[in-house]
């Protein structure tokens, strides 16, 4: 935080920010836990290769939790020892009660603790959490990041290419996309996250390459005659997927900002393999 900065910008570890990303910007992130076959580990405590391995030979699908209330009370009052507010914005309130959480926790801290629904996941938070992070890294007040932050939730798109559904379904997670599960054989599906923060299905294609092709297409869609902003693409056991993706994009746009990261095991306990982009066009 700068000196500058009044007030810290809290996250949780499904925004799956790049390696140095949320030091880069000053950010703080509260991670979420997995369990595995009883054993608990926090967010980023296993490499994603670890991970899948562990997931793949376990019995059950592991289960996540979001941040205990105590959790989010540790953080905010370590914050607070050197800023005078907080923003905290987190993953959509439709897919896990991260929020609920945080929102309990703020209680305790009337007027200096304030939440933001991202009503994204991944990426799509991520960008957002980094636009609150650049307000307050430029002295803005909490109503004025919390303004950037609104801004950038509305312009904010994140597209997801799943190899298979099975993870969503297991999980429960899966909600108006149970509508493409049928014999789909060598079909791949695409989705994103609607304005009110729940799964949607884009589009079902056969096979790898026309689903890549598929993302690259809305991407464009969703650009429109914008040909800068930021971006990140995100992979689970797909990096290859993930530089396709990567070199395409950068051919095709002026992006300020253009990163690959793998998503945190939270995620990806959820989506399976596959790959995502989140865009923030400006």
């Amino acid at each position: 935080m700068t000196d500058a900065q009044r007030v810290a910008i809290v996250t949780d570890s499904t925004s799956d920010l790049p390696p140095g990303m949320a030091e880069e910007h000053g950010i703080i992130v509260v991670p979420l836990t997995v369990t595995v076959e009883g054993v608990t580990y926090h967010d980023g405590e296993l490499s994603q290769e670890e991970y899948f391995a562990r997931m793949n030979a376990a019995k059950d699908l592991p289960t996540t939790s979001q941040p205990s209330v105590g959790d989010f009370v540790e953080t905010y009052t370590r914050a607070l020892e050197t800023a005078s507010e907080v923003v905290s914005v987190h993953i959509s309130s439709l897919l896990s009660g991260t929020i609920e959480s945080a929102t309990q926790a703020a209680a305790q801290f009337p007027g200096r603790v304030h939440i933001f629904d991202s009503r994204e996941l991944s990426g799509g938070l991520g960008l957002q959490v980094v636009e609150a992070a650049r307000a307050a890294a430029q002295g803005l007040s909490s109503q004025e990041i919390l303004r950037v932050a609104e801004s950038a939730r509305d312009r904010v798109r994140m597209i997801v290419g799943l190899d298979k559904l099975d993870n969503l379904a297991r999980g429960g997670r899966i909600g108006a996309v149970s509508a493409f599960m049928g014999g789909l054989l060598n079909l791949k599906v695409t989705l994103t996250v609607d304005k009110d923060g729940k799964f949607e299905p884009v589009a079902r294609t056969r096979g790898k390459s026309a689903a890549l092709q598929h993302t690259l297409d809305w991407v464009a869609a969703q650009m429109g005659d914008r040909k800068t902003g930021r971006v990140l693409v995100l992979h689970a056991q797909s990096p290859d997927n993930a530089e396709w993706l990567r070199e395409r994009l950068a051919a095709a746009y002026d992006f300020i900002d253009l990163r690959v990261s793998e998503v945190g095991v939270v995620i990806a306990t959820h989506t399976g393999t596959g790959w995502g982009v989140a865009i923030l066009p400006e």
